[in-house]
């Protein structure tokens, strides 16, 4: 199933999508749901995001090539990770499939993306195990991890490099049925492909951190873990059209703008958020 959160003829609601259409659903898919005789052309309504989680989780230098790139910029041997770890992102930041990211007008130009496939929680859950932690996970949609490198240097924290307004875009749907072993993460700028890996192709998966995270937290119906990225980021310059594409599940499609900064309303053609 494909859960979609949309808005049509003013109205915002839960829906499936099914094909090029979305069929609107009263209740959510957390609890009690029951899909109705309103249907929609999937490209005549507005994307909302998929939810807003409690908390949100992330995951970082989650793939050695990733973790290298990072190591080999600072002029460093890279420091393979010998177990999970997991930090939080801010709810402000995060954006819809197809709004826009915008950069701050103070900000330099090292901002980057980064593709990551997202977790999203199904139930209220502590102390799994390594047999049971799947049973908690509803679905799959897709992240965004923009970031202002050259705050990431300086600040003692990642307050701003990662939070600020916009930095976060998710979605465009909930894919429950996704096959991780079977996904592949592919990134395009401007129509362009500069990345591409397995998406499953982690230092630890899904399970590990799920086992990790809940001996001291609990989960809750619609939190979110960010799984981390691999590959590396080209600058991203005013008017460039990022979109990441994991297969099985979707494509999510932002522009990122320069604040004070006017550019054309187009959207790129050929893209396709349901690949």
């Amino acid at each position: 199933m494909r859960w979609l959160k949309f808005t049509a003829s003013g109205k915002t609601s839960w829906g499936l999508v099914e094909g090029d259409q979305v069929i609107a659903v009263d209740g959510d898919p957390f609890s009690e749901w029951r899909r109705t005789p309103r249907m929609h052309p999937l490209a005549q309504v507005k994307i909302e995001l998929p939810l807003i989680p409690r908390t949100f989780y992330c995951v970082g230098l989650n793939y050695l090539k990733h973790l290298k790139e990072a190591a080999d910029k600072r002029g460093e041997v890279p420091a393979v990770p010998d177990r999970p770890e997991i930090g939080y992102r801010a709810q402000n930041a995060l954006i819809a499939h197809d709004e826009d990211v915008v950069m701050p007008s103070f900000a330099t130009e090292k901002i980057h993306y980064e593709g990551e496939l997202v977790v999203v929680i199904g139930k209220k859950v502590k102390h799994l195990t390594a047999a049971n932690a799947m049973d908690c996970v509803f679905g799959y949609t897709i992240g965004n991890d923009v970031s202002e490198r050259s705050w990431q240097k300086v600040d003692r924290s990642l307050w701003r490099s990662k939070n600020a307004d916009t930095f976060k875009p998710m979605g465009p749907w909930i894919e429950t049925e996704a096959d991780l072993t079977r996904m592949e993460t592919i990134v395009r700028v401007n129509g362009r492909e500069t990345n591409r890996f397995a998406t499953g192709d982690m230092i630890f998966g899904v399970v590990p951190f799920l086992v990790e995270l809940t001996k001291y937290f609990t989960l809750w119906p619609g939190d979110v873990i960010w799984m981390g990225t691999d590959g590396a980021s080209p600058d991203i310059r005013h008017g460039d059209v990022v979109e990441i594409e994991i297969t099985g599940v979707g494509t999510l499609r932002n522009r990122f703008v320069r604040e004070g900064q006017s550019v054309s309303s187009s959207r790129p053609t050929g893209s396709s958020h349901g690949r």
